[in-house]
């Protein structure tokens, strides 16, 4: 499993605003995309995340979140005894259950570790190294995201990076080299990288965090006894230990190499914010600059709030509690069986060897940055041409700069449309193509408003015709009938009448007929005028409604 692997994104609650990106001290941790929909979703770079988990402190949509190896170890300790090893947050973290945390893992057969002496032994590691000048200037490394940080974006300074193990590794090694146990091993911690510290060192299998423990304790309607909040004594397997109990706290190993040797020149940073600028600064200085010991740590408040602490405690009841664990823990080294200022480090001395505490590291090979040719093509893509549009540097993408954007861009990891200011201008853009559109629009339909109301007039210019067309077809329909009842009466008087020549009254009879035959088709052909007139009114009717229906949904638009 990948430190990228330990971060989980869940897309349909990804809503875009950046905030992880933002608040990331990886710069090719985050991979944004914007969707056939329109959304924007940042996912986890795959081997470029350091597993800090500042983006799960600060995502408030519920989008990210973290796994561990809780459910694993309590399948494991169903079958096999398991070594739980308690970091000494657990102390400020649970601060009346922790010992009814552990009460219950040891009901389950497990054996319990205080990971306190693992620091006790780290600062006595460091001690001795530095007097045996087998370090340089170093930067401590009990934070395991510093670790990923420096090996992925630093490796140049994998060669200042202390090369004494963790606290939690050296009390790994102890209980295994010196103890000779072999049982696998589960750590309970607020962290969530240090899982990438055991896959990469190898000696632990599970990591256990505060989090993930409670809310298996939920699930499952676990209790655990309530204890003393000012009680800070536990039965260990092996040895409680002393001052490393303040590791946790912002300069606790600075503090535990003070207590031994106060003319040590120890630097402190904390905080995603600080630290990795500053870790980037540490870089580009020379080495005479460099303190002796640059003690660093991912979380600002230290471990005691760590990412997958869960922690309800505010950071004043922390470090009140860290103030009465060092005093605790002062206490206990006057009246011990270890007594006195250096007598454990004594019997470290007698027992253990510094070279057994030390590890080494894996670097990665860094992705080189883009030219200036090709930050060019990205920038005019992002329709960033000046200067001055280059360097807006708003913040909005989550990028400090604009350059920090463009090089994301360059890297396959975020797209330009996520740049507020080139959507901005993209969206200006095309409300000016907009607003000449509308503006031809209203010209058509001014047009077409003037050509409809033509039209309409057209109609009742016909259909005044068409009136006195009707008009006159009745009339001369009256008229015909008249002619046609007298040229009747006429035929009737002809063939009736014996005093005319016979064959003078055929001929005009005959004359007459065929005028009569006349004035019936010409009565015809009036009577399907009528008609006709009657079914262009209908049409013409129809279509002055449709004319109306038009210029309305016109005058709408």
């Amino acid at each position: 499993m990948s430190a990228s692997e330990l971060i989980i994104v869940k897309p349909d609650k990804c809503v875009g605003c950046n905030a992880c990106v933002r608040a990331c001290p990886a710069p090719e941790a985050n991979i944004t995309k914007m969707l056939d929909d329109g959304r924007f979703v940042t996912t986890v770079n795959s081997d470029k995340c350091i597993a800090c988990g500042e983006c799960v402190r600060v995502c408030a949509h519920g989008a990210r979140d973290y796994i561990d190896d809780t459910e694993a170890a309590m399948s494991r300790l169903r079958n096999d005894k398991l070594i739980i090893l308690a970091t000494p947050a657990i102390k400020t973290v649970f601060p009346t259950k922790w010992k009814g945390i552990l009460d219950w893992f040891r009901s389950k057969g497990c054996i319990i570790y205080d990971v306190s002496l693992g620091a006790d032994i780290c600062t006595w590691a460091h001690l001795r190294a530095i007097e045996q000048k087998k370090v340089g200037n170093v930067i401590t490394q009990p934070c395991a995201a510093i670790v990923k940080y420096v090996e992925i974006y630093q490796p140049k300074l994998l060669s200042n990076l202390s090369p004494i193990h963790s606290p939690i590794s050296c009390a790994v090694t102890y209980i295994k080299k010196y103890l000779r146990r072999d049982n696998p091993i589960a750590v309970l911690t607020p962290c969530i990288a240090k899982k990438a510290e055991f896959e990469e060192t190898g000696i632990v299998e599970y990591n256990i965090t505060f989090e993930k423990l409670e809310e298996y304790f939920d699930k499952n309607g676990i209790k655990v006894a309530t204890n003393s909040a000012n009680d800070f004594d536990y039965k260990f397997e092996e040895m409680q230990g002393q001052l490393g109990a303040v590791y946790p706290r912002p300069g606790g190993l600075r503090d535990n190499l003070w207590l031994h040797d106060p003319e040590i020149n120890v630097t402190t940073s904390e905080g995603v914010y600080k630290v990795y600028p500053e870790l980037d600064m540490y870089a580009q200085m020379p080495d005479f600059k460099h303190p002796e010991v640059f003690d660093v740590l991912s979380c600002e408040f230290g471990c005691n709030v760590g990412p997958a602490s869960g922690t309800k405690q505010t950071v004043f009841d922390v470090m009140s509690t860290m103030r009465d664990i060092e005093k605790d823990a002062k206490k206990k080294r006057k009246t011990s069986a270890f007594g006195g200022a250096d007598k454990l480090f004594e019997k470290f001395d007698k027992e253990l060897k510094v070279s057994d505490f030390m590890r080494t590291y894996k670097a990665v090979t860094p992705t080189p940055p883009p030219t200036d040719r090709q930050l060019d093509a990205v920038f005019e893509m992002m329709g960033k041409h000046t200067e001055e549009e280059r360097n807006y540097n708003c913040h909005a993408c989550g990028y400090t700069s604009c350059r920090d954007m463009a090089t994301a861009i360059c890297r396959g990891l975020n797209t330009a449309d996520n740049c507020i200011v080139h959507a901005k201008s993209v969206l200006t853009a095309r409300h000016s193509n907009l607003q000449k559109q509308h503006e031809l629009l209203s010209e058509i339909t001014s047009e077409c408003l003037a050509l409809s109301d033509k039209l309409k007039e057209s109609l009742v210019n016909i259909n005044t015709n068409m009136d006195t067309i009707g008009d006159s077809t009745h009339k001369t329909s009256e008229r015909a009938n008249v002619v046609n009842d007298l040229l009747t009466s006429v035929i009737a008087f002809c063939k009736s009448n014996t005093t005319m020549d016979a064959g003078s009254v055929g001929q005009l009879v005959e004359i007459l007929e065929t005028t009569l035959d006349a004035f019936k088709d010409l009565d015809n052909n009036v009577n399907v005028t009528n008609e006709s007139s009657d079914i262009i009114r209908e049409s013409i009717k129809d279509i002055s409604g449709l004319v109306d229906s038009i210029n309305e949904n016109l005058k709408k638009s």
